[in-house]
């Protein structure tokens, strides 16, 4: 196998994504409950997910301990009420680009969240950032941020779809030999920025020839994802928009690795904390999962062995980059300022952009 692994994983993905028929299910995970200490937020609830369904339907799930009544409202309707905690399936629903739902109880300020899958012809792993709840109660806002796999399948509809939703710029992660392979496709006012994060590394340089080989090439990938001067520069320029305001797309590839930490180091920073931090980053095991077995499936058995590490996100990868923060930069809060460039003022407003609650 005397391929460069950029063009191995390109490969990969586009065999894989060709074989998809349909984007995965979405898959919700569960917002985790304020630190210990915690002042009672404004927002009275500490978990609350939308999955849609196949047919169409949608699954509601809360909790918000100490409120005695929840009304969940949709196009201006109830459409579900409960107690402190519930469970309900809602249809009928009229078809619509993003259906939201508004989660209202009879104390504190209104919660308003969408499934977090962006259900696209040409994409898989196209999510929304936010929707989670930080450890201090506030909720990262829907609608404003979003992560995708490559864009270069984006059909017409695709391309009409994001125009509606408001992408406003898309900053391309990847190296030049993946975006010479597959070109983005962006709507018609989105800019594009090429924010190369790996252009420094010669990490991904030849592929590897054995299971542990892999896995060791993406716990290194991830450390310079941190740490490389390149990495600094890509996500830097990433962040200093994301400052700025709403409409904001970063991608890369699979959508999992540059694209993962990418988001970690976002939420981290709004201070989501670090178990949900790694459930969003592990949940592009889910959404990928058919493209991934589809790619290897076209591989020999001795090959999908080697190839399996480099589709999979695993929690090593993600904790080597927090490893790696804490040997460069002894704490988070430097790498946002010498690795992102964040000053307080930034990340404040950040914050105040991002931040609900």
């Amino acid at each position: 196998m005397k391929i460069s692994l950029s063009h191995a994983l390109s490969a990969a993905v586009a065999l894989s994504l060709t074989a998809l028929a349909a984007a995965p299910s979405a898959v919700a995970h569960e917002q985790q409950g304020p630190a210990q200490g915690a002042h009672r937020a404004s927002i009275p609830f500490t978990a609350a997910t939308v999955t849609a369904a196949a047919d169409g339907s949608y699954v509601i799930e809360w909790k918000a301990p100490g409120v005695r009544k929840v009304a969940i409202e949709a196009n201006g309707k109830v459409v579900a009420r409960g107690g402190s905690s519930g469970k309900v399936t809602v249809s009928g629903l009229p078809a619509a680009d993003r259906q939201w739902f508004t989660f209202d109880a009879d104390r504190g300020h209104s919660l308003r969240l969408a499934d977090r899958l962006i259900k696209l012809d040409g994409t898989v792993n196209f999510r929304d950032a936010g929707g989670y709840r930080t450890a201090h109660g506030h909720w990262v806002k829907m609608g404003e941020i979003y992560r995708s796999d490559a864009l270069d399948k984006l059909t017409a509809a695709d391309l009409a779809k994001l125009r509606r939703l408001g992408i406003r710029v898309d900053y391309d992660l990847r190296m030049s030999s993946e975006r010479a392979a597959a070109p983005d496709r962006v709507p018609a006012g989105t800019s594009y920025v090429v924010a190369d994060v790996l252009a420094g590394s010669d990490t991904f340089v030849t592929m590897p020839k054995t299971e542990a080989e892999a896995v060791a090439m993406m716990v290194d990938g991830e450390k310079f994802m941190v740490s490389g001067e390149s990495a600094k520069a890509a996500y830097g320029t990433v962040f200093e928009d994301l400052v700025q305001g709403d409409g904001v797309l970063f991608h890369c590839t699979a959508g999992k690795d540059r694209t993962g930490w990418a988001n970690a180091a976002l939420l981290t920073a709004l201070g989501v904390p670090r178990e949900t931090v790694m459930s969003d980053y592990l949940a592009s095991n889910d959404y990928r999962a058919a493209a991934n077995a589809a790619a290897l499936a076209h591989m020999t058995p001795e090959q999908a062995k080697v190839y399996k590490p480099l589709l999979d996100v695993r929690a090593e990868y993600l904790n080597s980059g927090f490893a790696e923060v804490s040997s460069e930069y002894g704490s988070f809060r430097a790498y946002e300022k010498e690795g992102l460039g964040l000053s307080r003022g930034e990340l404040a407003e950040l914050k105040r952009e991002l931040l609900v609650g």
